[in-house]
């Protein structure tokens, strides 16, 4: 029976502080991994393919420059177009996306180059054919041998990090995330299908899930919150990338200054020791 045949007037719900926050992540101006790239870093050369089965469009990878500095670059694709949307799968990268950064990171191992991967989504792609080709197996390699490169690696959240096809690409001696952006293991809509059968309950499962950048650096997943312009990144991409530019220039000095051995061994110590919680018998 329809709110008007019942003359119930519908429930009026504010806005909850954490959904506020997934609204900036998520806002259609948001600039997305690719266009923070091309503001902080020069001479992008990017490599295709995974030497496996293809080129997965939802990933770009390449060499470049962070001020002097030679880098590796990786980050998701989402599109500006609905047409470059659909071509780039929404930015949800398949199993040969996460081959593809994998094989580039190692070619960075093998030259000495740091690794700084850019993350915005909301998962790894779910689908059969995905599922078929290795996905999982994909992103369990790509997390176990992102803790033991032995060069510096630094991972920045910009929008969405979502679960393990966040993960795959995060493993980092610094991972960063941006103020307005989220680091989840599911989306909200998916949690309260779950938890409350009705994903209309977003908003209360966004507040229990404590995914917000001041909420995750209080968990110990990230290393440091960078700031935005006032209002969100959308609003001023330009001054966005000069914030998070210089905040990846600091972490990237301080960490080629400490020794690879010393670097693996916190790294792989800082991820064991996420969400471990004891209790007084």
């Amino acid at each position: 029976m329809s709110e008007q045949a019942t003359g119930k007037t519908p429930e009026v719900r504010a806005v909850s502080p954490a959904w506020t926050r997934i609204e900036k992540a998520r806002h259609p101006q948001r600039p997305y991994p690719m266009d923070f790239i091309e503001r902080i870093f020069t001479d992008f050369s990017e490599i295709h393919g995974d030497r496996a089965f293809g080129d997965d469009e939802a990933v770009a990878c390449g060499m470049a420059r962070l001020g002097d500095e030679e880098v590796l670059i990786i980050g998701n694709r989402k599109g500006g177009t609905t047409k470059e949307r659909v071509r780039r799968n929404f930015g949800m990268p398949h199993p040969e996306g996460y081959r593809k950064a994998l094989r580039c990171m190692k070619i960075a191992e093998k030259f000495g180059r740091p690794v700084i991967s850019f993350i915005d989504l909301p998962g790894a792609y779910p689908g059969l054919g995905a599922e078929e080709r290795g996905q999982a197996e994909a992103i369990a390699r790509n997390i176990r041998e992102m803790a033991r490169l032995r060069v510096p690696t630094i991972s920045v959240v910009t929008g969405e990090g979502g679960s393990g096809g966040a993960l795959a690409l995060a493993v980092s001696d610094r991972v960063l995330i941006l103020e307005n952006a989220l680091y989840f293991v599911i989306t909200p809509e998916s949690c309260a299908a779950i938890m409350w059968r009705d994903a209309n309950q977003k908003q209360l499962a966004a507040e229990a899930m404590r995914i917000s950048a001041p909420e995750v650096e209080k968990l110990g997943c990230v290393d440091e919150i960078i700031s935005e312009p006032e209002g969100g990144a959308h609003l001023d991409a330009e001054a966005g990338a000069g914030s998070l530019g210089t905040a990846l220039k600091k972490h990237l000095a301080e960490l080629k200054a400490v020794p690879v051995s010393v670097l693996i061994e916190a790294r792989q110590e800082k991820f064991r020791n996420m969400a471990q919680f004891y209790t007084e018998g």
